[in-house]
């Protein structure tokens, strides 16, 4: 991680500046990359005709893993092929995890030879004989013509194929929504998940707050969650079709589960918690065109570059301001996306193909940045970042998913609820293996380091029954009469046969991001390692008596309270006050229940 980072964290409320290192990356023309990501300066045979900009006449070469397809024509078939064919398309809808995208007129090596209006046509119908087979559905994404040998009018089309929904097994993608005090967070995921725009006062959020002081002060003070869905033709499922969660699930082959986090700096510990907790995919930035940069909005695109959750960012009420004065906060981002400590190449949304081209770039590439201009109130293009979510495909692979699924169950706790008649309840993420109703398993440690034996009742996914969780999926699953007082936030429930080790030292390597003065031994700080959240003291810097920020060191903590579950490798983060530092767990030292109790004094 570049220590450069620390600037985000160090001036997060100085207005935003640095060198403009050039202009935005349009998502087509103005000199920027093709819609497909191909790349500049190969023409080879193309032509310029008429002085009409001529597309480049190459795809990078089609991969073999990965859910994308090329495919120069699909034209009668025979039996043989056809069936070929579909397994297939069934191999890149494992790949895509229920998506993939074809490519139709487009060679194997990324040439772009593009099909006359007939030939098409019956590719078109070939493509969606396979997508019935497999129980899918096809959408057209974008059509564009090639000028490539030929005085013909030729086509290539690109097309998403996507699951019908089947027993809760929908692609769900978590997205953490970031951004200063009053940038418009819980307003925008109002609109796009009641399916009614803003009245300008507030009224699309309110169905999102969860306590009254929010509801009076409009301010997000602890962490909510809300569903998007999208069926399997690509169509918006919200609660302006549906009446519960459990209608959209079983309507939707796509869900994008948004994470609304706190903008207040009051409230800062609760977005670090929602960000290392819960592993969102990507998060959006919230960014108001009426102040720019401003507040925590510095603070959480920094907190989003050191934890590496790949972000795009949303300018929202638009409808507020002049044109110059949107187009002044976009030039403000693009300056501050391309300094040092980011390396991000900004990408402005202004089209639907742009929003296609978008979402592309953005699963292939970490340093792509996408842009959105739109308002809540006016609904000014708000259906740009519709179609972006809905063509987001997944960001992490099939394989990396499968070898998840192969290991030992490891459930974090994240939220703890007593529910009337079904009893103790627990809400997290999956993080390894599989888990199933009926399901025995271990959680802890408790404050004395001891793991506790339970039983899964019941899943559910999206307030939805849900019979297998898989790992990376979020879920609440009951416990039945199990003693809430022996649970809390940052436990695990793994599998027996895992033999859980337990920590209350551990090493780490740091980056001190920011700090006043001198980082020294015995400095107290809140660390934050995926769903754990405690105090700790630090013990010992090595080769070193004290740190200054940007500086880097492997240093010792002690918890304070009690013994956490840490695995070495995983992410850190810590802070206190104005102090904060980014590092991963290199060593932990494991020790046993006795030895637990006697460290922290039982």
């Amino acid at each position: 991680m570049d220590s450069r980072v620390s600037e985000l964290f160090g001036g997060c409320c100085r207005p935003g500046g640095g060198p403009a290192m050039g202009g935005n990356l349009k998502a087509r023309g103005a000199g920027g990359s093709s819609s497909c990501g191909a790349p500049r300066g190969k023409k080879k045979n193309g032509r310029n005709r008429g002085g009409k900009a001529n597309n480049p006449p190459y795809l990078p070469p089609e991969a073999e893993d990965g859910n994308i397809e090329y495919k120069l024509k699909l034209v009668n078939p025979s039996q043989y092929r056809f069936e070929h064919l579909v397994t297939q398309m069934k191999w890149r809808l494992q790949e895509g995890r229920g998506e993939a995208v074809y490519q139709i007129g487009v060679e194997d090596n990324g040439l772009l030879v593009g099909l006359a209006e007939e030939e098409m046509r019956a590719s078109l119908k070939t493509l969606h004989r396979m997508a019935e087979k497999v129980g899918a559905d096809i959408t057209v994404l974008r059509e564009r013509e090639v000028d490539y040998d030929s005085d013909m009018p030729r086509k290539i089309t690109e097309v998403l194929v996507r699951k019908v929904p089947d027993n809760q097994q929908f692609l769900d993608l978590r997205v953490a929504v970031l951004g200063n005090v009053d940038s418009g967070k819980s307003t925008l995921l109002g609109v796009l998940t009641q399916g009614e725009l803003d009245n300008g006062r507030g009224r699309a959020r309110l169905n999102l707050f969860r306590h009254l002081h929010e509801i009076q002060s409009g301010r997000t003070s602890s962490i909510s969650f809300e569903i998007l869905g999208f069926n399997s033709k690509g169509e918006v499922v919200n609660y302006s079709d549906s009446r519960t969660a459990e209608e959209i699930c079983e309507s939707s082959s796509k869900m994008i589960t948004f994470i609304d986090l706190a903008g207040h700096h009051k409230y800062l510990h609760t977005t670090i918690f929602g960000l290392t907790s819960y592993c969102p995919d990507c998060a959006l930035l919230l960014v108001g065109a009426n102040t720019g940069i401003a507040g925590t909005t510095r603070e959480h695109l920094g907190l989003a570059l050191a934890l590496k959750v790949p972000f795009f960012i949303v300018v929202s009420k638009v409808d507020l301001c002049a044109k110059t004065t949107v187009e002044r906060t976009v030039r403000q981002l693009e300056r501050v996306l391309k300094q040092p400590g980011c390396h991000k190449v900004p990408m402005l949304v202004t089209s639907e193909d742009d929003a296609v081209t978008a979402a592309q770039q953005f699963a292939q590439s970490p340093n792509v940045t996408p842009i959105f201009t739109l308002s809540s109130v006016s609904g000014e293009s708000l259906d740009l970042l519709k179609v972006f979510l809905n063509i987001l495909p997944p960001l992490t692979n099939s394989k990396e998913q499968e070898e998840l699924m192969q290991q030992l169950t490891e459930f974090q706790v994240d939220e703890i609820y007593t529910v009337p008649e079904v009893g103790t309840v627990v809400g997290g993420t999956l993080s390894s293996g599989i888990c199933r109703e009926g399901d025995q398993l271990v959680v802890g440690p408790t404050d004395d380091g001891c793991f506790l034996e339970l039983r899964v009742c019941s899943i559910q996914r999206n307030r939805s029954a849900c019979r297998v969780l898989r790992a990376g999926q979020a879920a609440t699953l009951a416990l039945g009469d199990f003693d809430r007082a022996l649970l809390r936030k940052g436990m695990v429930m793994v599998s027996p046969e895992m033999n859980p080790t337990i920590c209350s030292v551990f090493e780490a390597e740091i980056v001190l991001l920011f700090h006043a003065t001198t980082f020294r031994r015995g400095f107290q700080v809140t660390v934050h390692v995926g769903n754990v959240r405690q105090t700790a003291v630090v013990e010992k810097i090595h080769a070193k008596d004290k740190l200054r920020t940007g500086e880097k060191a492997v240093v010792r903590f002690r918890f304070l309270k009690h013994p956490e579950y840490l695995k070495v490798g995983a992410k850190l983060l810590f802070r206190e006050g104005v102090t904060k530092g980014i590092g991963h767990v290199t060593d932990v030292q494991a020790i046993t229940a006795g030895e637990a109790q006697a460290s922290m004094g039982f």
